[in-house]
């Protein structure tokens, strides 16, 4: 039989993480650490639970448990909006859980089923919102295409995370318990370090903000209001002004450039920059910028000697890997196969 310290070990893991981050990353992964001290407290839950068999340790874990799928929607939610207020729909899952968990031994409210429904639930709710074409606000647009993987993966967890205890009750119910502690290593050894690992992308690479930054509140009301479709005139109106301004000050320099900071430079709400663009030019903004920043990085690769490095770092890339996809893309072939076919004779 394993031995049920394993929890406790994750538990330190996840602890010590989200202190590492908190220092290194304290403004952008706020809701990261949050998550991560919540993964945290509830294996370490799970293996007091399984350990001392007291009550408490039985109402709490479940009560936990229901926060994880709750916090890690919303870090994903923030990403997409500037909103910090929690939508108070979403403190009624865990108010039933604590009644659940709480009068178990006399009411016996479906406990394991709601949870795996709010798993399920939420897990659903993060595939398919990654699968649309949602301006992610607070996003580096740069790492639009990597946060979007991470929002994906984290919904599969989530579900992987129902499907785990589906697998815990039926053992209980067929085999008294037999398999139920693999079963529990198996999650806390896979299932939450992915789910972190996805969430703490999504927190890392919301660049901190600008401390004179403007009250952008005003552009995002109107956000839910603009139709997915707009005129051929104003579409054309807000990517001329996008592209005079972007030429203007070199914004895509910047290697921490969102759709937020656009807003506020242009004053045009940001969904109607993202729908002009992609009405305009057939691609999301991230891309759009991205090519701005391949087009640089295509003249410094034939006019300078300076390494792929430096390069994709000065053209405003935060990553190589992000750098070399987005060249590709572009261009159809690698930076260093560019620069041999292009290189000009005096630079070689």
């Amino acid at each position: 039989m394993l031995a049920i310290p394993v929890p406790f070990i994750v538990s330190m893991l996840f602890g010590l993480l989200a202190i590492t981050l908190y220092f290194r990353f304290s403004h952008q992964a706020k809701m990261a650490c949050l998550f991560l001290g919540l993964c945290a407290l509830t294996t370490a839950m799970v293996g007091l639970r399984w350990t001392f068999q007291l009550s408490i340790f039985t109402i709490a874990q479940p009560i936990l448990a229901s926060m994880i799928p709750i916090v890690a929607w919303y870090t994903f939610a923030h990403v997409s909006r500037s909103h910090k207020r929690f939508p108070i729909k979403h403190y009624i899952v865990p108010f039933y859980v604590i009644i659940s968990a709480s009068t178990q031994f006399w009411l016996k409210l479906p406990l394991d089923e709601a949870l795996t429904l709010i798993y399920v639930g939420y897990g659903i709710a993060l595939i398919r919102i990654s699968a649309k074409e949602t301006p992610l606000l607070n996003v580096s647009l740069g790492n639009w295409e990597g946060v979007k993987k991470a929002e994906n993966i984290a919904g599969w967890m989530l579900i992987f995370s129902a499907l785990t205890d589906t697998c815990m009750s039926l053992d209980f119910a067929f085999n008294q318990g037999t398999w139920s502690l693999y079963i529990l290593t198996i999650a806390h050894l896979i299932l939450l370090p992915v789910l972190s690992i996805a969430v703490i992308i999504a927190g890392i690479n919301i660049p901190e903000q600008e401390q004179d930054q403007t009250n952008e509140n005003s552009f995002e009301d109107k956000e839910f209001n603009v139709p997915p479709i707009m005129t051929v005139e104003r579409a054309k109106e807000i990517t001329e002004l996008l592209d005079s301004k972007i030429r203007q000050d070199s914004l895509y320099l910047d290697p921490e450039l969102t759709l937020a900071k656009l807003t506020r430079k242009l004053g045009v709400p940001a969904k109607q920059i993202s729908i002009a663009v992609n009405q305009t030019h057939g691609q999301n903004i991230s891309r759009f910028i991205n090519a701005y920043r391949v087009k640089h990085a295509k003249q410094a690769l034939v006019t300078s000697r300076a390494p792929v490095t430096q390069i994709f770092m000065n053209s405003g890339f935060q990553t190589k890997s992000n750098f070399n996809r987005e060249f590709s893309r572009v261009t159809g072939m690698t930076p260093t196969d560019y620069r041999k076919h292009n290189l000009k004779p005096d630079n070689h």
